[in-house]
């Protein structure tokens, strides 16, 4: 017999083992050896100084908990199948491969960037020699954006897939089983690459292909029909389907769709900074303590959203214990993000704090750019923080107290942002409808968390890619309305935001593409 059940232990009663299945012994009415428990989820409430564990389980009374998924990946041979062209191998162009082999047709994975041993190589360039490589980089490359990431796997988009799938998938390839039960996974930077790399070799092993620095440079379509694609090599390859997962910072796509006058249109996005506080300064506000925190609670993290002026402030791609990191995908701009090993121990925590943009109404100035007008807006801010910055990737900071008072900062915090930051007047070089707004939020969010707004704190310019501020459209069979055989897909096309959501659009998209092969 199966039951469910939930219990909550206390952080003491987290700490003795067996506890857990001591106490559904004693809510079942039963010996602990006459069950077997089975973890489906596991949360923590700090929300009061006494801090819970939150266990949701299945306890198999008189049976074995079942040791295997009900998910199996049956990938097949597709060597000789017919082919499917996806340009990016971001997560949406790789589970969209993945869900090529599944269904028996050949994918072909064309990657303008490098793989991810080589890719450390410019990212180090980037770091220490403020050099970036507009092919490989923190955007560019295998696994693309979310390979070098937090490796965060929470999604508000449930409707769009099996969110389930995506995280046995990551397991088959991996990942920690942790992934399956807790209730914000994750995976961690250090630990991303090598599963990256697993799912490389399962397409090429039955049968399909990943090309690295192969960046594709045109479209030839004919009467409304994608017939090829051209390489920058020169190369022309003929084709039928093609997925194009390029990503929210391939911006020469969005360039090149447009020069040819392919349907564009300008989405709504946010833009900001990042805030870093050292950890602990989170751990005491979100734990109650007021010394180190207790080694059973993970580096804490936050979630705060804020109505200014119409607009909301939010923070966005919070990570606990974790690194800031230089992000730009061209020379002349600085982008930064943020990005967490597994074991989130680093002694910093940093998030976006970001406002949103309503295409519509906020960006007047730039209607000469047309679908662009949010691309445009985002290039000339990461410009501004260039120059800022000195023209390196040294990114442009001040305390936070200082940023909202309206003073420069005469000196700056730590930081683990490795190009170094400089201080610069962020409250006065943001554009009004950012700066205001961020100012305003950041007295309000310290409002909800005491301790949150303090001088101990940098902001750091510009957070700018948090979405695609253009959106590539698309019919209901996931074509393009206009290009027969062009299927927009994932982050790039406006249609995702983070790697789970990016990775269902990737099999929908596959699901589409090979309808009527």
């Amino acid at each position: 017999m199966v039951k469910n059940l939930q219990l909550r232990l206390t952080l003491e009663e987290e700490a003795i083992p067996g506890s857990l299945k001591a106490k559904a012994a004693k809510y079942l009415s039963l010996s602990e050896s006459s069950f077997t428990l089975k973890v489906l989820r596991k949360s923590i409430d700090a929300r009061k100084p006494t801090i819970y564990f939150n266990y949701k389980l299945q306890a198999f009374i008189g049976e074995e908990a079942p040791k295997s998924s009900k998910y199996t990946f049956d990938y097949k041979d597709v060597s000789k199948a017919k082919p499917v062209h996806i340009i990016g191998f971001g997560p949406a162009g790789m589970w969209a491969a993945l869900r090529c082999l599944e269904l028996g047709f050949k994918p072909i994975v064309l990657e303008r960037g490098k793989n991810v041993k080589d890719r450390r190589r410019d990212l180090r360039a980037i770091n220490q020699d403020h050099h970036v490589n507009e092919d490989s980089n923190y955007c560019f490359g295998e696994g693309g954006a979310g390979t070098y990431s937090d490796g965060k796997l929470y999604t508000r988009s449930l409707k769009r897939g099996d969110v389930r799938r995506v995280f046995e998938s990551l397991v088959h390839h991996g990942a920690t089983e942790r992934i399956l039960i807790d209730a914000h996974p994750h995976i961690g930077t250090n630990k991303l690459p090598k599963i990256v790399q697993n799912i490389r070799e399962t397409i090429i092993e039955h049968g399909g292909e990943v090309h690295f620095n192969t960046k594709v440079t045109d479209f030839n379509i004919v009467d409304k029909r994608l017939k090829s694609i051209i390489l920058e090599n020169g190369n022309e390859l003929p084709v039928q389907r093609v997925i194009l997962a390029t990503g929210h910072s391939a911006r020469d796509i969005f360039y090149l769709l447009n020069s040819k006058k392919i349907t564009l249109e300008a989405k709504s996005f946010a833009m900001g900074v990042r805030v870093e506080h050292p950890q602990h300064i989170i751990d005491s506000i979100q734990y109650h303590c007021s010394g180190d925190r207790n080694e059973l609670l993970p580096a804490a993290a936050y979630s705060l959203v804020q109505q200014v002026k119409n607009r909301g402030v939010y923070s966005f791609c919070m990570c606990p214990g974790g690194f800031i990191v230089p992000a730009a995908t061209a020379p002349g701009e600085i982008v930064v993000n943020g990005m967490s090993p597994s074991k989130r121990n680093n002694l910093f925590a940093n998030s976006g704090i970001v406002v949103e943009i309503n295409i519509e109404e906020d960006l007047f100035k730039y209607e000469k750019f047309g679908a662009l007008k949010g691309l445009e807006f985002q290039k000339n801010l990461e410009r501004l923080a260039f120059t800022a910055g000195g023209r390196t990737q040294t990114a442009p900071a001040q305390r936070l107290t200082d940023f909202v008072e309206g003073k420069l900062s005469t000196d700056l915090n730590p930081t683990s942002y490795q190009p170094g930051l400089k201080s610069a007047p962020l409250h006065s070089l943001l554009p009004k409808l950012i700066g205001s707004r961020l100012r305003a939020g950041f007295k309000e969010f310290g409002k909800k968390m005491t301790g949150y707004y303090t001088n101990e704190a940098n902001i750091v310019g510009v957070e700018s890619r948090t979405s695609s501020p253009v959106t590539i459209p698309r019919s209901a069979t996931l074509e393009h309305p206009e290009i027969l055989g062009l299927y927009p897909c994932g982050e790039g096309g406006g249609y995702a935001g983070g790697i789970v959501s990016a990775a269902m659009d990737g099999e929908r998209c596959a699901e589409a593409a090979v309808a009527g092969l």
